[in-house]
């Protein structure tokens, strides 16, 4: 009971929305709709994976009853006296397999947990859904690979959800959920080429579109991928208690590589300010919101994009929706600033994968070495 909460604290259960949970070291922490907070723990023990409710805050029960039957538990498994469920599932399908070890890896401290249960839900288990785990072939992940790419997604995208497919073949494999690998994974390979970005003239041609195009959030969206090089689902899960103009940030709660700080533009600032006074309800949580999605803000915006970049006169399957990111930092780093810098706004994880935007083009690098000329080269009288 010596581990460190960094999540389950006095303060963040106090500040948890009802519906909401926070999960740390094995102990799940839920407030209720009737503002009373639960008390669960979800553990290994000896390969098997137990679930149990240890009380609610009404009752007395506190964080740390919950660590006490922890240990308990753990103790009483040492000695072979803890009551397990019998047999094992023998034919899970990929939607119970891939819950199942979404579950775990939230009990286990799972490392990007919020993206890998993002291309599990929206894509990998709509893909496989009911076909059993260990009846997964080559030719379905080829199927699977050939639908992301109609989606114009990139192949570096499609390698990333492949690999969770991969990871939840090795989980399964380790926890004897199969007996083998049902199917190798093969992953396109990622080279350093040229990374597509669009010049001047074709940005404003995107804006100009997107303003005359007839769906209220796609200009919103294409300035702000414009302007600060987030991703797809950063933007459109903005909620409008995060947006900060005075402090000229957004709070990203779940961006890629964990929550982050995404600095604002003084124009996107000006833009955002003048659109909330005059779009936005008192009510409404999300920058982008949908009545018809779960989550309550959109999740997908594919089709208008497309047809925006149709009506700016550009190919869609080459003007992708991550194009905007690439814009955004390819034309900070030619425009000379730091690698560290643009590190920041773009919300990479390391500086090194900044440097693949250095090579767009050489105008950048020769106006720099052009100074090297006026230094080494007298002037002619």
């Amino acid at each position: 009971m010596s581990q460190k909460f960094v999540k389950l604290t006095r303060l963040a259960m106090r500040a948890l929305e009802p519906g909401k949970r926070i999960v740390e070291h094995g102990i799940i922490y839920e407030k209720l709709k009737s503002g009373d907070g639960r008390f669960e723990m979800c553990i290994q023990v000896n390969g098997k994976r137990m679930h149990r409710v240890v009380g609610n805050e009404s009752e007395g029960i506190t964080r740390t009853h919950a660590e006490e039957a922890i240990e308990k538990f753990k103790n009483e498994a040492r000695m072979d006296r803890v009551s397990l469920p019998k047999g094992r599932k023998l034919h899970l399908t990929f939607k119970q397999a891939a819950e199942d070890y979404l579950e775990r890896l939230a009990v286990e401290d799972g490392k990007s947990l919020p993206s890998k249960t993002r291309m599990i839900k929206t894509r990998l288990i709509p893909f496989f859904e009911f076909t059993p785990l260990k009846e997964i072939s080559s030719f379905q992940i080829e199927q699977l690979k050939s639908k992301l790419l109609k989606e114009d997604l990139t192949q570096a995208t499609i390698n990333r959800h492949l690999a969770v497919l991969s990871h939840i073949f090795t989980r399964a494999l380790e926890w004897d959920w199969i007996d083998k690998v049902p199917a190798k994974v093969k992953k396109y390979k990622e080279g350093r080429g040229r990374i597509d970005f669009l010049n001047e003239e074709e940005i404003q041609r995107l804006l100009k579109a997107a303003k005359a195009d007839p769906h209220p959030f796609i200009y919103l969206f294409i300035l702000i991928g414009l302007e600060t090089g987030m991703r797809r689902m950063e933007i459109l899960s903005v909620r409008l208690k995060n947006i900060h103009l005075d402090q000229q940030i957004i709070y990203l709660e779940e961006a890629k590589a964990g929550a982050r700080e995404q600095p604002l533009s003084a124009y996107l600032i000006d833009f955002l300010r003048d659109y909330i006074a005059r779009y936005t309800t008192a009510d409404q949580k999300w920058l982008f919101p949908s009545k018809k999605s779960k989550p309550g803000h959109m999740v997908a915006i594919e089709k208008t994009y497309r047809r925006v970049v149709k009506a700016a006169g550009m190919d869609p399957s080459i003007v992708l929706r991550h194009t905007l990111r690439h814009t955004c930092i390819s034309h900070l780093v030619q425009s000379g600033v730091d690698l560290p810098t643009v590190k920041r706004i773009s919300g990479h994880k390391t500086t090194l994968m900044v440097e693949r935007y250095a090579h767009q083009n050489n105008a950048h690098i020769q106006k720099s070495l052009s100074v090297l000329n006026e230094r080494y080269r007298p002037k002619i009288q």
